[in-house]
């Protein structure tokens, strides 16, 4: 995995590098939170990850099984919620979950019904969408 490196700039702006150091991307947060609206903000990159995890996952699925897949669209949103509101969820009543909602849209005019279906499911196997439902661990760094 790629190491990433985030450098506060001026106001809620952030530079965030990543790979060899030479690629970078700013985040910030929109002027109605305070920020300057120069990137996306922190949960849009989250949903970004989890979507192109997606579309990348079926876009090499499909090509290995050398299926007639064009066109991946994922749509997502995020919100928070008691967690007694929600169904499917195991957690303490008393808190709070993040629930995230998406739309995968497959496109491929050649595709049977069956690839479809599989295509479907493959979605929700996606490297992204495994680390986000399962137990997330965030520890200090050891100073080297």
């Amino acid at each position: 995995m790629a190491d990433v490196t985030v450098t506060s700039r001026t106001n809620l702006r952030n530079e965030v590098r990543y790979g060899d150091g030479a690629q970078s991307f700013i985040t910030d947060e929109p002027k109605s939170l305070g920020g300057d609206g120069a990137g996306a903000d922190p949960y849009t990159l989250l949903l970004a990850a989890l979507g192109s995890c997606i579309s990348m996952t079926l876009t090499l699925y499909a090509r290995r099984k050398e299926w007639p897949l064009e066109r991946v669209t994922v749509k997502l949103s995020q919100r928070r919620i008691h967690a007694a509101d929600c169904a499917e969820c195991e957690s303490d009543p008393g808190g709070f979950v993040h629930r995230i909602e998406r739309s995968v849209q497959i496109e491929g005019a050649l595709l049977t019904a069956e690839q479809h279906a599989r295509l479907q499911e493959i979605a929700h196997k996606c490297p992204v969408h495994k680390t986000l439902t399962s137990e997330i661990v965030i520890a200090d760094a050891k100073e080297e």
